[in-house]
């Protein structure tokens, strides 16, 4: 057995993947709690006497955060309050055993916890939304949705930070998500380390340089109970696709991680291209860069029954708005917004089969 790299004197039990080395167990702990460390007085992620919203799903990047985050904090006496803030998707035989775990979490580092809903904040649950539209686009509705619970939960706290448990290999397969799309705009953004939706309360990324295969070595060897299991719908993610070729490159070179993401940093768009204004929706007032949030948008098809109706680019959606309400208004099914059965009032009580049908087939894809 080779000896620890550190020159501890110790028998080394591990290689890392991010440097090769071959480490002791408690080396290798000093050194991964080290570079978190670093990375948070570096990008200077917090200030003392703040209070801090650990985005916890109970999965092993949220998990591995909490824990270090309160080691660092109580080590280096950061001055941070932590609490764990949970989304609820409402995916059967997922979420709602991986909520178990965040609540031993809870338990086992002595925060606090608050657990939001699908359901409660947007009246479906994903399994819902998932019978309703099918598997193939389950996932912009989540990830909308999810990003917008967590600042509400961020913003219903009070907290001054949302850490959330994006890793490198995370950040790289973003990268090549918005390079394969061809949207060079979100690349600044994906590569950030702190960013701001706009409330005031900026989302930090400690983890952002640790690769997943060391935070899931650092949870065995720390013992930590997180909570495994693939969320049932990933597999019809676009993301698996970046994440297959990202492992494949990584297998090559497992400098690959770290190259996408400082290219993804070099590639941001010019300061002088125009980029689009911030403004507040007009219906629910989160921070949107149209006028009608992307949420909302999504909201006002699965309740109209037009479930892919914020599936595209917001000018195709705002024109087939406009025409599926002046079909109604034509066809006489509109009777006005006073008329709470009318499906231009954004209920769902009312569904002309036919129409529906008309836009559903203009937004297939």
């Amino acid at each position: 057995m080779p000896s620890c790299s550190a020159k501890c004197g110790r028998n080394a039990i591990l290689k890392r993947p991010k440097t090769s080395d071959v480490l002791c167990k408690e080396c290798f702990f000093e050194a991964f709690e080290n570079e978190v460390h670093f990375t948070i007085t570096r990008a200077k992620l917090f200030t003392p006497n703040t209070t801090v919203a650990i985005a916890a799903s109970g999965g092993k990047d949220s998990t591995v955060l909490a824990y270090v985050l309160k080691l660092l904090n109580e080590k280096y006496d950061y001055r941070l309050k932590l609490l764990l803030l949970s989304i609820d998707e409402g995916i059967t035989g997922y979420r709602d055993d991986s909520l178990d775990t965040v609540k031993q979490n809870r338990d086992d580092y002595e925060m606090s916890l608050k657990i939001l809903s699908y359901k409660d904040l947007y009246g479906w649950t994903m399994d819902e939304i998932v019978a309703e539209i099918g598997r193939k686009n389950n996932c912009t509705f989540c990830g909308v949705f999810r990003r917008q619970a967590l600042d509400r939960g961020a913003n219903l706290l009070k907290v001054d930070y949302l850490a959330t448990g994006h890793n490198a290999d995370d950040i790289a397969e973003t990268v090549l998500m918005n390079i394969l799309r061809g949207d060079l705009a979100r690349l600044s953004r994906c590569t950030s380390i702190i960013t701001d939706s706009g409330d005031g309360i900026p989302r930090v990324k400690p983890l952002k340089y640790c690769y997943e295969k060391e935070i899931v070595m650092y949870a065995y060897f720390r013992k930590l109970v997180y909570f495994s299991t693939e969320c049932v719908f990933a597999p019809n993610a676009y993301r698996g696709h970046a994440r297959v070729l990202l492992k494949d490159l990584e297998k090559i070179d497992p400098t690959v991680i770290m190259n996408i993401i400082h290219s993804g940093e070099t590639m941001k768009v010019s300061e002088t291209s125009k980029m689009p204004k911030l403004t507040n929706c007009t219906r629910c007032g989160y921070v949107s860069s149209q006028e009608i949030c992307k949420a909302c948008v999504l909201l006002e098809g699965l309740n109209k029954g037009l479930p892919r109706l914020g599936i595209g680019k917001s000018s195709k959606v705002k024109r087939l708005l406009k025409e599926n309400e002046e079909k109604n208004k034509s066809s006489g099914i509109c009777r006005g917004e006073e008329d709470k059965t009318c499906l231009c009032s954004g209920t769902d009580s009312m569904k002309p089969v036919k129409i529906n049908e008309l836009v559903l087939k203009e937004l297939r894809i």
